[in-house]
């Protein structure tokens, strides 16, 4: 009898232990095709939680949302990583420019959300991006555009915003002009895939063609002093606007080009790199927890 009731209470503490335990929902889609799909870790809260967005690199064309969320759920900070479609997705469905599928893909990741709120209590203010390279390309688009929602539409998906509350970055490039960037650093090669053009001179050589597409989907074309505060990483060397550095697809010039635009609207920008770090923020994560926690 004893070990009956024994295993009872045993069976009865693990069932309230899993049903303690927050929501983990894998690979839920946000849309039909097979990279539309994400990635829920929520935070335990008795409130709706704050929400970290994170959208992976891999030049929009590799990389996959797998991410360790602890840092976030510890600080009672939900998670959502994403996947979204390829470059190469967006020329195989004949969108142009073919990077249109990757950040609208994210943009409809974030109203997704935003449409779950209730469900999974999430507070849908406080949406945090973050990611590197194309990643933080993909959410500094997502600060700085204009909201993409439409109140009218007949689906409730479209109807949420897809604005931010801030954005933590790493390695982030801010423009796909190659004007612009190659008199930032005159060894710029990388964004021509972008835009379905192969290799960077076709990208020089098709630019008046292509500049509405380079407007659109530049982040830095979009920077309004309505947006939210940005905080961005960099690795490698001391940026120098004019040099040439060994990896400029990641430069910190970007960075400062950047935050020279934000800082002349009187946008709260941190921006971090060697040389210049930060006494509060040491990683993108650092700012988010602080960010969001507020």
């Amino acid at each position: 009898m004893k070990r009956v009731v024994s295993f009872l209470v045993l069976l009865f503490v693990a069932q309230l232990s899993v049903a303690d335990e927050p929501k983990q929902l894998l690979n839920v889609p946000y849309g039909t095709h097979p990279r539309q799909v994400l990635d829920f870790y929520q935070a335990k809260s008795d409130k709706p939680t704050p929400v970290v967005f994170y959208i992976h690199g891999g030049g929009w064309q590799g990389g996959d949302k797998k991410t360790n969320p602890k840092a976030y759920l510890d600080k009672g900070i939900s998670v959502v990583a994403i996947n979204y479609r390829y470059v190469k997705n967006g020329v195989e469905e004949k969108v142009e420019p073919p990077v249109k599928v990757s950040l609208h893909d994210a943009a409809r990741a974030l109203q997704f959300i935003r449409s779950k709120a209730a469900e999974w209590n999430l507070d849908k203010k406080r949406i945090g991006a973050t990611g590197g390279s194309a990643g933080a390309c993909s959410s500094l688009w997502l600060a700085f555009h204009d909201d993409l929602a439409e109140p009218k539409s007949d689906d409730p998906v479209a109807r949420e915003s897809s604005r931010l509350y801030c954005a933590a970055v790493n390695g982030a490039q801010v423009s796909l002009d190659p004007k612009e960037l190659r008199q930032w650093m005159p060894n710029y090669g990388y964004g021509a895939h972008a835009f379905g053009l192969a290799g960077f001179q076709s990208l020089i050589d098709n630019r008046e063609k292509v500049l509405p597409w380079i407007k659109e989907y530049s982040p830095i074309e979009h920077v309004s002093k309505d947006d939210p505060p940005i905080a961005m990483f960099y690795g490698g060397e001391v940026p120098v606007v004019g040099a040439s550095p060994k990896d400029p697809t990641h430069s910190g010039i970007m960075g400062l080009k950047l935050a020279e635009r934000l800082k002349a609207l009187d946008i709260d920008v941190v921006l971090v790199h060697p040389g210049q770090p930060h006494p509060q923020y040491k990683s993108a994560a650092d700012y988010l927890i602080d960010r969001l926690s507020n």
